[in-house]
């Protein structure tokens, strides 16, 4: 794999599991992104819900060109190489003063892909996320201690699909605030211990997490779904996707369908629990 180790921002991330903040675009642009998701919404009686937050770059024209943006893909390429398959996206979206919140935990806890250690989140604010609006926490360095062992809530108030939680002490004290401007993205590895508080602004905090691997990565529980996003595919580990055709077209949602099905089989294995959380 031909990795640009030199770059500064793979060696931070290398170093400290995590990079921020890269401006992916102007503030006008992602209000206009941002502006597009609320219109949907406001057509459809409120926010997005359960499955309609995850791969949503299968559903709506917009967001799959946020999955291609020439400056999320550039740092990206910049710590795992130029073939670069977007795995999946889940919108975070805290509404204000909801008290919904993200426990300390791992991505890769889950997930089924290996070597899980080539695996990234690219996190774009679509709004301001300042620290009061409940954003994220990394701690530095915790992507070298390999997996944890994790407990499951699934709380009604945690974010995440089995409102799991890192079973490790975590001191807040150490952790790092990672606030972003909208238009702003940051990086983090797949083992980095992370979480985020409630958002106690009057504003919505609306993240677009966006799972990028290479394409030597492997989905060990399923045969599963990617999008090829810059480079080639010479390793056939998953089955590719085009963009939709239109937004919210009779297709696209077919093609989110069968890909969400997957992508629930595989996150929620050795459970009773049918579909992934609002």
């Amino acid at each position: 794999m031909n990795v640009q180790t030199a770059n500064p921002i793979a060696e931070a991330y290398r170093r400290d599991g995590f990079y921020f903040p890269v401006r992916a675009m102007s503030a006008e642009a992602a209000a206009g992104y941002r502006a597009r998701l609320e219109a949907h919404e406001k057509a459809n009686g409120g926010p997005l819900k359960s499955a309609m937050r995850t791969d949503v770059h299968l559903l709506f024209t917009w967001a799959d060109e946020l999955i291609r943006n020439e400056k999320v893909l550039d740092a990206v390429e910049a710590v795992i190489g130029p073939n670069i398959l977007c795995w999946i996206t889940n919108f975070f979206i805290k509404e204000p003063k909801d008290g919904n919140y993200v426990s300390w935990h791992q991505d890769a806890t889950y997930w089924g892909l290996e070597p899980h250690d080539q695996v990234l989140t690219a996190w774009l604010a679509l709004s301001d996320a300042p620290v009061e609006s409940g954003a994220m926490k990394f701690l530095a360095g915790s992507h070298k201690t390999g997996l944890q062992a994790h407990a499951d809530t699934f709380h009604e108030s945690n974010l995440l699909s089995r409102g799991q939680e890192i079973q490790v002490e975590v001191d807040e004290a150490d952790a790092t605030d990672v606030p972003l401007k909208a238009g702003e993205f940051s990086l983090h590895h797949v083992l980095m211990t992370h979480g985020s508080h409630p958002n106690t602004t009057d504003d919505r905090r609306i993240g677009l997490a966006i799972r990028y691997i290479p394409t030597t990565v492997r989905q060990t529980k399923v045969r599963d779904t990617a999008v090829l996003v810059r480079g080639v595919d010479e390793y056939g580990h998953f089955d590719l996707l085009d963009g939709p055709d239109a937004d919210m077209s009779e297709k696209a949602l077919a093609v989110h369908k069968d890909a969400n099905e997957r992508l629930v089989k595989a996150l929620l294995s050795g459970t009773d629990e049918t579909q992934l959380r609002d």
